[in-house]
């Protein structure tokens, strides 16, 4: 459902050893989230593992909704998501799950695409393509509130996200909701207008690390400490960078021109500290309310639910949202704090 859809497939990385003492992460494609790749492939986990007396497999696992189904059903320790499909897999799956690392937001990842549209408001009455039940949906439900509108005023038309920028482009009167790259295909057709992109809700579409809840301190301290290693060379620039940036780049298929593109609408957070400010913060309790008032509403909290208040949402302050009995999401920013001052 992430917006980083591709097709299905596994590659491993690297190769753990005994049971016991290896854990595994599965990552997919996506701008935010190739630095794992990296990470795996220039040793660094490996490394970090080793610090902790761990084997930590890496996976990549092309088909991002299968690599969520895969970590609910234990086949995982570790793997990346956005915050809602955090909440709408794992933790509505009954699987404790805690969110180790907030590794960026969508900062114009994520947006609506008209032609022949000005506005948001534009839309009445038009049908707008997207992947549903995505984030995409979730920023097209943000962006009509926001317009005094609802998705009663427009035909919703599911279309995969492989296929979107192609249906788009062969219509005269198209309207479509996607993320990048895709986004960055039909924003530039002849006649489109981005009418609003994910920039107008900072924060809210979170791409996260989230691990078991019960997972050993051993492998949350390894993981934190391989991610930020990775994230000292991108903020450090120069040649290291440079360096770091082609290899993602190849990786993901992509230009460097393109991938440089696709950071710059990725609110990728290089500074531990300011990542682990914005899951303590209030901010991230309302994007949580929001998030699991779509996911309710959407029926994603499965046939049955009573109400949104089903599974609990704890925050690092010790307030949760919905079930404190029950509580299957968390937000952790003791990780990140340790990587700031420095004591992974």
């Amino acid at each position: 459902m992430k917006h980083r859809l591709v097709a299905a497939g596994l590659l491993l990385l690297s190769v753990g050893v005994e049971a016991g003492d290896r854990y595994r992460l599965a990552w997919s494609h996506y701008t935010g989230w190739e630095p794992w790749g990296y990470a795996a492939d220039k040793g660094i986990v490996a490394r970090w593992a080793d610090k902790y007396g761990i084997e930590i497999e890496v996976t990549l696992v092309n088909d991002y909704i299968e690599s969520l189904n895969l970590y609910t059903a234990g086949s995982f320790d570790a793997v990346v998501a956005t915050n809602m499909d955090a909440l709408t897999i794992p933790a509505v799956g009954g699987v404790d799950t805690t969110a180790l690392v907030l590794g960026d937001f969508s900062n114009g990842n994520d947006g609506i695409v008209a032609k022949g549209a000005t506005a948001v408001t534009d839309l009445r009455g038009r049908q707008v393509m997207l992947v549903e039940l995505s984030v995409s949906h979730y920023l097209l439900a943000r962006a009509l509130d926001m317009h005094g509108m609802s998705e009663r005023d427009l035909t919703l038309m599911n279309v995969g996200d492989a296929e979107i920028a192609g249906v788009f482009l062969a219509q005269e009167d198209a309207a479509a909701v996607t993320w990048n790259p895709p986004l960055q295909q039909i924003r530039n057709a002849k006649g489109a207008t981005l009418l609003f992109d994910s920039s107008q809700i900072p924060g809210e579409i979170m791409d996260l690390l989230i691990v078991r809840s019960d997972a050993p301190d051993s492998l949350k301290k390894a993981l934190a400490g391989a991610w930020y290693e990775v994230m000292a060379t991108m903020a450090e620039g120069g040649q290291a960078r440079d360096a770091a940036i082609a290899d993602m780049a190849d990786q993901a298929g992509a230009t460097i021109a393109e991938f440089e593109a696709q950071l710059k609408t990725t609110a990728l957070f290089t500074d531990a500290a300011k990542a682990a400010a914005l899951v303590s913060s209030e901010e991230a309790k309302q994007t949580m309310e929001h998030v699991r008032s779509f996911a309710f509403d959407k029926g994603l909290y499965g046939n049955g639910a009573p109400s949104k208040d089903l599974v609990g949402i704890a925050f690092p302050d010790g307030s949760v949202l919905g079930d404190p009995e029950n509580v299957r999401l968390r937000f952790d920013a003791g990780y990140m704090t340790l990587a700031a001052e420095g004591k992974l």
